[in-house]
């Protein structure tokens, strides 16, 4: 019987907000082997998660005021010396960072307090084609200094990885796919929960429900939704429209709503915890985002049998098969998207099959194989670095 002590995990992530690093992370603490692992998680305490994170049985959780997203070099200051100190404290052997903001202060904190063992996971890079130059090469410089900290690099997708290596931030050799997993027997599971979802909102129960869901900021672009929302409704007058989540570009999103003359028939949810019941409520789930690492919206769509028209970006298209699990269209493609949901509103049997088709590719996505190959790495990597220490 082994006596190896259990491997200390602290993960550090920005803001405890409801995406799928988030969610992820928050799942993969909470099912870490106890037996194996002791776990612990350092964030900020503003976000809707923050409460389900102060909860976390069996886990040393910090919270640390001075986390944000924005750039703010006294406040990131700050959060790096605080960083250092819980480490200091704590004494991981694995220091796990999460998002940028997080996965730069962290990594460097990692290495000021001499933890052996630094891994970092991209949920898509901080730059991408669609920020000026200067910053994106400033992101991109960020990115390589932080990765001479790294030990390894987790990427939930091969576009990441492609891009990762092409970049100069990491090899082949020390990054690993691992896949943003969704726990998939709710979804599988919902028939029928959709029909509270319509009542509440007001929806009849036969109408075309065309939905997406995401925070509402740049990346994921939810003012094209409204736009592709409106002229869909010219095409199918008895649609309506969902969009699920909150953010940055919410009173956007209410003016352009205001403008098209959308009021009455796109609401505007806010964060909803019961998404295998929205899941099972729309018809057509859709995606507008300008990049990503790779959203496990898609696959929860999947897992519920619901097809999905999609901006083909980063991840993505690893997920969804062009006319064969879902539709494809170049980000921006307002016309293009409209197109696709109006085929599939119109041609419902369609949308049933490739909803179908798609049920059946989600397996990969299982989010408790996701927690297993991560604990695999995490004693991988502790193995090697007793072995050069010996």
């Amino acid at each position: 019987m082994s006596h190896e002590p259990r491997i200390r995990v602290t993960h550090i992530l920005t803001r405890p907000e409801l995406g799928g690093a988030q969610a992820n992370t928050l799942y993969t603490v909470r099912h870490l082997d106890r037996r194996r692992f002791a776990p612990a998680l350092v964030t900020s305490p503003r976000g809707p998660l923050a409460a389900e994170m102060a909860a976390l049985q069996d886990t040393q959780v910090t919270f640390v005021p001075e986390l944000v997203s924005p750039i703010r070099p006294l406040t990131d200051w700050e959060a790096m010396e605080r960083l250092v100190a819980i480490l200091r404290q704590e004494r991981p052997h694995i220091v796990h960072t999460h998002s940028s903001k997080a996965g730069f202060l962290g990594r460097v904190a990692a290495r000021r307090a001499r933890v052996p063992v630094v891994i970092h996971s991209v949920h898509g890079f901080p730059f991408h084609d669609w920020m000026p130059r200067v910053r994106r090469v400033f992101y991109r410089a960020l990115e390589r200094g932080a990765a001479r900290l790294t030990d390894q690099f987790i990427c939930v997708a091969r576009s990441d990885i492609r891009k990762g290596v092409k970049a100069g931030i990491f090899t082949e050799k020390n990054v690993q796919l691992i896949r943003s997993g969704i726990p998939l027997e709710p979804f599988r599971q919902a028939e029928g929960l959709g029909a509270a979802v319509r009542a509440e909102m007001g929806i009849p129960a036969t109408a075309p429900l065309v939905a997406m869901v995401a925070c509402l900021k740049p990346q994921k672009d939810p003012l094209a939704f409204v736009e592709m929302a409106a002229r869909v409704l010219q095409q199918v007058p008895q649609a309506w429209f969902l969009l699920v989540g909150d953010g940055e570009l919410r009173a956007e999103v209410m003016a352009a709503r205001e403008r098209l003359g959308l009021r009455e028939r796109l609401h505007l949810a806010g964060w909803r915890r019961d998404i295998p019941a929205v899941m099972d409520a729309l018809d057509v789930l859709v995606l507008t985002s300008l990049h990503e690492g790779l959203p496990r919206v898609l696959p929860e769509a999947m897992a519920r049998g619901r097809p999905v028209v999609a901006t083909a970006v980063d991840g993505t298209p690893e997920v969804i098969t062009e006319g064969e699990t879902g539709c494809l269209v170049a980000p921006g493609d307002i016309d293009g998207m409209a197109r696709r949901v109006t085929w599939l509103l119109r041609d419902p049997l369609r949308g049933k099959r490739l909803g179908e088709a798609a049920s059946k590719q989600v397996g990969e996505f299982d989010i408790d194989d996701m927690v297993r190959r991560q604990e695999r790495l995490y004693e991988d990597l502790m193995a090697r670095q007793r072995g050069e220490a010996a």
